[in-house]
């Protein structure tokens, strides 16, 4: 027992004690933590914390642009569905139109000829004539719209394609007179040759000349009507672009009215007493299926001036380099 008695047990010394017992003066553990670490600790995670809010508003951003894009391209297939059924009705439409045309506009022809000496029904016959070459134009126009378009671009050169397009004979009056169109063509460089189906180009660039023809008309206008060739971007798919050449068409009419700009290419749509509707829904078609895009703009918001401008933009590469712009219709670019 006295043995038992006689031990002593060590105690270790407790965080905070002295070595006289005092428990004051004692070193910091090895592994404790100080207000710098958690200073740091915090700064680190503010950090990681602001970098996760800047990559998730990239991705909320990047969706939202990939979610405008498919609303776009189901916008354009949801259009070139209705056009194409649209259009086979109307070219079935047409063809039947057609054939008595034909013999309606012989048959007044001859009237005219055998009342060659009664002038009012002579004039009465011709007026028919007349009529009925009207008829024709619209249906012409319907089946343009509604043929499947192959196109065959090549290297055109830009003055002869304008010059072309403005001496159709489309241009003249009702008895077949070519007296064509005043024009001011003017090409910057860069922009000589422009890629395109020559034939497809002339129709489109056709239809938007008289479109501006027949603007200036309306507002009293008598001076030429502008045209400008000069290189620009093309918008393709993804937000991408590339080089190409602009013919923009510019009047000096009464502008565009705002609710005008989103229809004014729907076929069949038009806000003149006469007319189709269908000549500027051709020019959309042709240009679309090059790979470019059409832009409209009034002249006011350019450059203050009156009227508007209808810029036709082709690529300068393979059509197939450029399909992602397709069904582009552009109201905010200059054209």
């Amino acid at each position: 027992m006295s043995a038992i008695r006689s031990m002593q047990v060590e105690r270790p010394v407790a965080v905070g004690d002295a070595a006289d017992g005092t428990g004051v003066g004692a070193p910091a553990p090895k592994g404790g933590a100080t207000p710098g670490d958690l200073s740091e600790l915090m700064a680190s995670f503010n950090e990681v914390t602001a970098r996760l809010e800047a990559t998730h508003g990239v991705l909320r951003g990047e969706v939202a642009r990939l979610t405008e894009e498919l609303r776009q391209a189901n916008e354009r297939l949801r259009r070139s569905e209705r056009l194409a059924e649209l259009g086979e009705m109307a070219a079935g439409i047409a063809h039947e139109i057609r054939n008595p045309l034909g013999s309606i506009s012989l048959y007044s022809e001859m009237l005219a000829q055998d009342l060659a000496g009664d002038d009012e029904s002579a004039q009465t016959a011709r007026k028919i004539g007349s009529s009925v070459r009207r008829l024709d134009a619209i249906v012409r126009d319907v089946l343009d719209f509604a043929r499947d378009l192959r196109v065959r671009p090549e290297a055109v050169e830009t003055e002869d394609l304008i010059e072309a397009a403005a001496g159709s004979p489309r241009f003249g009056d009702a008895s077949g007179d070519p007296s064509g169109v005043s024009i001011r063509v003017r090409i910057e460089p860069g922009a000589a040759v422009v890629r395109c189906d020559r034939s497809l180009g002339m129709q489109a660039l056709l239809n938007v000349i008289e479109n501006a023809r027949q603007a200036n008309a309306a507002a009293g206008e008598t001076g030429p009507v502008e045209v400008t060739a000069s290189p620009c971007r093309v918008r393709t798919g993804g937000g991408a672009s590339v080089e190409g050449v602009s013919l923009a068409v510019r009047d000096r009419g009464p502008g565009i009215d705002e609710s005008v700009l989103g229809r004014m290419f729907n076929p069949f749509f038009t806000t003149r007493e006469t007319g189709t509707g269908l000549g500027l829904a051709i020019v959309h078609r042709i240009v679309d299926a090059h790979g470019g895009e059409v832009v409209v703009r009034n002249n006011a918001e350019l450059d203050g001036g009156a009227g508007a401008t209808v810029g036709l933009r082709f690529p300068l590469g393979e059509i197939g380099e450029a399909q992602g712009s397709q069904g582009s219709h552009c109201t905010e670019q200059q054209a």
